[in-house]
């Protein structure tokens, strides 16, 4: 195949040489803020050279978007759940590829028979894999790329059976750690995997032992080391004492643990330390936390409010988080496995504060602590530890050395293993290497 030199315009890392071809990417949402790195993922394959269209198996009603999504609006592809554009596209395949159609369709049932939300899944968004395969036949797709082992990665796979377009997928947190369901025909009819940790790769060559290990590669969701770039001014903790600004961004939801920050907060409060904690985005766990708030605000002396230390900010776009960033002391991510068995890849919201420099505490769990190294470029708490918590704000707070130490080593982890550009890629890398590979 013929293949085009392709340079940054950022004098950034070099890009590779990648194929004149188009990349489609197979997303469950669209525009969804919370799921930054699949967009800044696509926008860098675009800087590297790749024609990207983006297909969305669902539309994100949101009031924020990030400015790059509200660009790409335009051009992405969505598929209502009943049109005649969808039922004409099935209605062809069907007439003139039966057994291809109801055999992919037999598929996908038959393997997540056994899961009600994977099950219910297949069927309503197997309309849609079919609409989306004749449209990317008519596009030039030559290869597709999915976001997350759940409902994008099984479309991937009716598509694929449908058209013959390769694919490859990208394994991160609760699609791989709750349910399985599909796990190895997703695998075994994929060009490659990608998973964003050694821990994912483990669990899924124990889960699917009949796969080439070979085939299955780590390669970490980055973040813009240029965007979110080391602050250079002092917060108002350091220049004057102010409250120490905890930062904690992430969706409200229990995989996030932001209940075990919170009480922490109020152990702190409790011992006349002065902080300020501050959570960015939004989520079903919200009227929880704020009851939280108010319940121990009760008890806490008149002159002495709780509920002034805790600020619930909402969703940001990017620019005024990275604004946040900039005041911030730490950044706590305290994130917890859930009773259905959710737990988090490697935060990158984790990424975007050791890029700009701000101490972190993390939980040690899952892909975690293959971002930070323990008391080197971070530190880590267990899961659900209200006591190690406090303990570890503590330490930042009353150790300005420690504090600048982890900063500028969690900078330099994301710099040499974490950065956007470095990582798209090696996946852009590792799809060339499948297009010219032989039939």
């Amino acid at each position: 195949m013929t293949t085009v030199t392709h340079t940054t315009t950022d004098g950034r890392s070099p890009a590779v040489n990648v194929p004149a071809v188009k990349l489609a990417y197979l997303v469950s949402r669209f525009p969804k803020l919370t799921e930054t790195f699949v967009l800044y993922e696509v926008t860098t394959m675009e800087r590297l050279g790749f024609a990207v269209d983006v297909y969305a198996l669902q539309r994100q009603k949101t009031g924020v978007m990030h400015a790059e999504a509200e660009r790409l609006m335009d051009t992405v592809h969505f598929a209502r759940f009943l049109s005649l554009a969808l039922l004409t596209a099935n209605l062809r395949m069907l007439l003139r590829h039966p057994w291809r159609y109801l055999h992919t369709l037999f598929t996908l049932m038959r393997a997540n028979w056994g899961s009600f939300r994977y099950f219910v899944g297949a069927c309503v968004f197997y309309p849609k894999a079919v609409y989306f395969s004749h449209r990317m036949v008519q596009a030039g797709v030559n290869h597709l790329h999915a976001h997350f082992a759940s409902h994008p990665a099984a479309m991937a796979y009716a598509i694929h059976r449908l058209s013959g377009i390769p694919y490859s997928f990208t394994a991160h947190g609760s699609d791989l750690h709750c349910d399985r369901h599909m796990l190895a025909e997703k695998v075994a009819d994929a060009t490659f995997t990608v998973t964003i940790s050694d821990y994912n790769k483990q669990l899924i060559c124990a889960e699917v032992p009949e796969c080439n290990p070979q085939s299955i590669h780590v390669i970490h969701c980055g973040v813009d080391t240029e965007a979110f770039s080391v602050r250079q001014t002092p917060t108002s903790y350091e220049q004057d004492g102010g409250p120490f600004q905890i930062l904690c961004t992430g969706t409200l939801h229990e995989v996030k643990g932001q209940r075990y920050l919170i009480d922490a907060c109020w152990r702190l409060h409790q011992r006349d330390r002065q902080i300020e904690c501050h959570f960015i985005g939004d989520g079903p766990d919200r009227s929880m936390l704020t009851q939280l708030v108010a319940s121990y605000d009760a008890d806490a002396p008149h002159d002495r409010s709780f509920r002034n230390c805790i600020h619930f900010h909402g969703q940001l776009r990017q620019a005024a988080l990275r604004q946040r960033l900039q005041t911030a002391d730490a950044a706590v991510t305290p994130s917890v496995p859930t009773s259905d068995g959710r737990r988090e890849g490697i935060p990158v919201a984790l990424m975007e504060a050791m890029a700009t420099g701000v101490p972190t505490i993390a939980s040690r769990l899952s892909g975690i602590p293959e971002l930070i190294d323990d008391g080197l470029s971070g530190l880590l708490v267990a899961p659900g530890d209200v006591s190690g918590l406090a303990h570890a704000i503590e330490r930042l707070m009353d150790d300005t050395t420690l504090r600048n130490q982890l900063g500028h080593a969690g900078r330099h982890q994301v710099e040499r293993e974490f950065d956007l550009v470095g990582n798209a890629n090696i996946l852009a890398s590792q799809i060339q290497a499948t297009l010219e590979a032989p039939a």
